[in-house]
């Protein structure tokens, strides 16, 4: 790394459940991993947007990603899928909102593992858009200058509406200026409170996107919220690592205190002394925090609809249809937002869309599947969907990776039958190993040990028929595991 240049680290926070965008986003496969705007998922945008900062004056290092413990190989998958290796994927043992997640992400900078000991963190959530790439690289370039000269840098959104969901800040100067300094922070105003922040012109959306060194942020936090600080370095202090993983105390971390990077840290800092501006962004800014987001940033045509999928819409206005497995047809709607998945179906009022966490609510309180996974469920080695299913019957699709395994295991009420659709499979069956191909199959007795894997180079896929008592899925005893789970 040249020494004339700056060092950035990307900071890419990818927890959440994006529970207002269900049925597509559920826990088990939240929305930042979704494609829902462009080519790429929202996580792997995120990434892209970072990676294009560099120049002749920054350094941009591999992103370090701090997430959950359960999508750390969706996380490794999609970065695989864009070409951007990570320096390391922080995974939270327990959530604890962002201000932990900043601190374990600064406690890894700090560390000298990226080549600097203390890089310009650019600290992004990982379920955002923009549609002016261009305009949001500059903005955040001026916010990096900001932040190497040892201030704070927060972006934000030039408002185009009033907006009732989103917190403002409130600057010394107008929001089109380019750069101010912060004075306020303020929450998510009514109707016409935000009217009247549109109209005064110093107020812009807080979109979460801050810059700063990873000495600058632990010194504010040591200064305004020296409990976390204190219970974050216990928790990084006992890390463990795993490739590039990297894992904190569990015990020690659930016992960090849970807030946001806001209340810890960024609305303290007006009037104390640091130096915290805001840099204007104007780049078509959306955080897709809604299906009404999700409309705004899509395609219409003449009569304002947008459509993903198999989708047929006719004589309706304003409306949303997304579908994913099957034709969807609308007639006569206004305003509304219908989302079909395999397994659930959505149609709501688009003025409404917020309210979507409730039902997702309402399904966890009666501990009903659809509120956490989707009928397709994906997994280290590959993904499978349950195809069709009764009182002692599951039938699903299963697709291993390449070089892939699943765990050698055993099931206590249910037996199997496994028939290759395409690719080779290699069964272990008790102290047997055979290898099948395309339209081969075999029968996995009740309580026998057994393992599937793909040993080739093309991805293996087969059905799967379950038979028994019991065809849940905690029905698995695990002897190995190549991703941890025995």
């Amino acid at each position: 790394m040249s020494r004339n240049k700056t060092p950035v680290l990307p900071v890419i926070m990818a927890g959440g459940s994006g529970t207002r965008l269900w049925p597509l986003s559920r826990a088990g496969y939240p929305k930042q991993f979704l494609v829902l705007s462009g080519a790429q998922s929202l996580f792997q945008q995120a990434v892209a947007r970072l990676r294009d900062l560099a120049d002749a004056a920054l350094a941009v290092q591999r992103p370090l990603v701090v997430g959950n413990e359960e999508h750390r190989f969706l996380v490794l998958d999609q970065l695989h899928e864009i070409g951007a290796p990570p320096a390391a994927v922080i995974l939270e043992p327990a959530g604890r909102n962002t201000a932990p997640a900043l601190t374990l992400a600064a406690l890894q900078a700090l560390q000298a593992l990226h080549g600097d000991a203390d890089p310009v963190l650019v600290v992004t959530p990982a379920d955002q858009t923009v549609t002016r790439p261009a305009a949001f690289t500059a903005a955040m370039r001026r916010a990096v200058a900001v932040a190497a000269g040892g201030g704070i840098a927060i972006l934000g959104v030039v408002p185009d509406r009033p907006e009732t969901g989103y917190g403002y800040i409130r600057c010394a100067a107008a929001t089109d200026g380019g750069e101010a300094m912060v004075e306020r922070f303020v929450e998510k105003p009514d109707l016409e409170t935000a009217k009247a922040y549109l109209a005064d012109g110093h107020y812009a959306w807080n979109a979460g996107l801050f810059v700063l060194r990873a000495s600058t942020w632990m010194a504010a936090l040591e200064r305004f919220r020296p409990d976390i600080a204190a219970a974050c370095r216990s928790a990084f202090a006992v890390r463990s690592t795993d490739a590039a993983f990297v894992r904190p105390g569990r015990a020690e971390f659930e016992a960090v205190p849970a807030e946001s990077v806001d209340y810890a840290v960024m609305e303290r800092c007006p009037g104390s002394g640091i130096d915290i501006r805001m840099v204007a962004l104007d780049a078509g800014w959306n955080d897709l925090g809604a299906w009404e987001a999700v409309w705004q940033v899509a395609e219409h045509d003449g009569q304002g609809n947008a459509c993903s999928g198999d989708a047929i819409v006719t004589d309706s206005r304003n409306t949303l249809v997304h579908a994913t497995s099957r034709l969807v047809a609308a007639v006569g709607l206004d305003n509304v937002v219908v989302v079909e998945t395999p397994d659930a179906v959505l149609v709501a009022d688009r003025d409404k869309s917020q309210d979507v966490k409730k039902i997702v609510g309402q399904l966890g309180a009666e501990q009903r599947g659809e509120h956490a996974l989707h009928r397709k469920v994906h997994r280290p080695w590959g993904w499978y969907d349950s195809i069709d299913h009764g009182p002692r019957h599951q039938v699903k699709r299963i697709l291993v990776k390449p070089g892939a395994s699943l765990s050698l295991q055993m099931h206590h009420h249910r037996a199997e039958h496994w028939i290759v659709v395409s690719g080779t499979a290699e069964v272990t069956v008790g102290d047997k190993i055979v290898l099948l191909s395309e339209n081969q199959s075999t029968y996995i007795p009740l309580g026998q040990v057994h393992r599937l894997a793909n040993p080739g180079k093309v991805p293996l896929e087969i059905i799967e028929v379950q038979s028994g008592s019991y065809l849940g899925e905690d029905d698995i005893v695990r002897f190995e595991d190549t991703y941890g789970r025995a």
